[in-house]
């Protein structure tokens, strides 16, 4: 690991961060960063606990002074999104992340950093280490599989915490105190088709929408930034009478806006060359659109080798509709809190391949009942198109409680450390594990900040150097002045 990383200031919270970027932690695949957890607990002598599906809790007591202050949790999750640009040469399982330095930001090379939310947990860990920084009882909560459908914060039992109040730190603006959150569910769409084999006189052409920035699909999804799962089927859409689809592999992660798809197609050998220069047409157009906010859009054709098969005619002609006329981005914007968007969805994922039809979307919003709207009004799409439509991993938003002893405790001290400024006391559109863990745990006093992290999600990630600084000094100065115990 880069010992420029572990140069940067606190020393105690980038240290902390390079030790947890060596540990590979996929989510769903976080066996060796529980362990890493687990020996880092049981070496400090404190009380380590591994729950059964797999969130690992540590207990420290409190320092002196401080046994009459209200028991604390603080809550991060280990594990993290796994993107790579394509020509990154890189073995998530077995590599750490590589860090560097650049102007006032810690990045890595062709990856994503583990920011989120690893500087989350690199500050719970520097805190446990720690013989100088005056805390209450502290429970440390590590919960596992955030990313990929929070099922370590569903699996957390009601019982095992104590504390009064949860500093969750997961929030990636650094002027931002969060105070509620998204619900989201897990939209799948899948079916059959029959292979036709590929006719002749045909030629075959690979498709390649990529350069896009891709982010989160919840934190990013107002930005207007560019799918190319939508981008791709606009081409297919534009051809729809004169294209024969092989494959098409597009976006990766639900929880990610698509940056690339690959299509395969074939086209009769005597429209080929007028289509292709149509379709370039398009891909201008749509360059233009987004020249702005995708810069380094690329859309490019091909000529590959030719498939044995394609996908038939009626089969193309429903998918492509259907992903036309599915809601991707915005859906409908908060009458209640300024700014912030309600419910949306992000049409991550799209594969057609040996027969099989596959299409991830993920759903998200504040408000229960828009959510399954927005989720029921895919499912009708979709099933229109000959698909079977699965709802999983749904999960509850985060209801923001204006009243909380622990915001009305925050504030001032930002306002203090901050020449004055004012805090941004908000909700958000990503999902926290806050609303999970508060079913089991209704009675807990929880808020939610961090760092300013940029481009999570994607290989772009970036961390402000700066800003965790700033954000040290208010995670101490918090931690010293959590209420005292009614």
């Amino acid at each position: 690991m880069s010992s420029e990383i572990r140069a940067l200031e606190p020393k105690a919270l980038w240290n902390k961060f390079a030790d947890l970027n060596a540990v590979p932690r996929a989510s769903k695949k976080e066996e060796r960063v529980i362990k890493f957890m687990k020996d880092f607990g049981e070496n400090l002598g404190l009380e380590t606990v591994e729950d059964e599906v797999g969130n690992v809790i540590i207990r420290k007591p409190a320092t002196k002074g401080m046994e009459d202050r209200k028991s604390i949790v603080m809550q991060s999750h280990l594990d993290m999104v796994h993107q790579k640009n394509n020509d990154t040469v890189f073995d998530f399982d077995t590599q750490g992340i590589d860090m560097y330095v650049e102007d006032d930001w810690v990045k890595a090379r062709g990856t994503t950093l583990g920011a989120d939310n690893g500087l989350g947990v690199a500050t719970i860990m520097a805190i446990l280490e720690s013989d100088s920084i005056a805390h209450p009882d502290l429970e440390a909560l590590f919960t596992i599989d955030e990313e990929t459908g929070m099922t370590g914060a569903m699996g957390l039992k009601g019982g095992i915490l104590n504390g009064e109040i949860l500093l969750n730190l997961d929030t990636e603006e650094d002027d931002e105190i969060g105070v509620g959150c998204a619900g989201g569910i897990d939209v799948t769409a899948t079916r059959t088709y029959l292979r036709e084999q590929t006719p002749k006189n045909s030629i075959s052409y690979t498709i390649e929408v990529k350069g896009l920035q891709g982010g989160h699909s919840g934190m990013q999804i107002h930005e207007g930034l560019g799918n190319a799962n939508k981008i791709m089927n606009r081409l297919l859409f534009a051809a729809i009478e004169d294209v024969k689809i092989a494959e098409i592999d597009g976006g990766s992660l639900r929880n990610a806006i698509p940056r690339e798809s690959v299509a395969n197609v074939v086209i009769r050998e005597d429209k080929a060359e007028l289509l292709i220069r149509l379709l370039s047409s398009l891909a201008g157009t749509i360059k233009k659109e987004l020249k702005t906010l995708e810069p380094d859009l690329e859309i490019l054709f091909t000529e590959s080798d030719l498939p044995e098969s394609v996908i038939s005619y009626e089969t193309q002609e429903q998918l492509i509709k259907a992903l036309y006329a599915a809601h991707n981005g915005v859906y409908r914007m908060s009458a209640d809190i300024p700014d912030l968007v309600e419910t949306s969805n992000n049409i991550a994922r799209v594969v057609v391949k040996d027969g099989q039809i596959k299409i991830g979307c993920l759903t998200r919003s504040s408000v229960e009942s828009s959510k399954l709207d927005l989720a029921n009004a895919l499912k009708a799409t979709f099933e229109l198109a000959g698909c079977e439509v699965e709802f999983s991993g749904n999960y509850p938003g985060w209801a923001p409680n204006m009243d909380s002893d622990i915001l009305k405790t925050m504030v001032p001290i930002y306002e203090r450390l901050n020449n004055g400024e004012k805090p941004h006391v908000a909700a958000c559109h990503a999902g926290l594990e806050c609303g999970i863990l508060g079913q089991n745990y209704p009675d807990m006093d929880m808020i939610s900040f961090g760092p300013n992290i940029k481009g999570a999600h994607s290989p772009d990630e970036r961390a402000q150097i700066s800003s965790a600084q700033k954000y040290w000094k208010f995670v101490l100065e918090i931690l010293e002045n959590i209420p005292k115990k009614k």
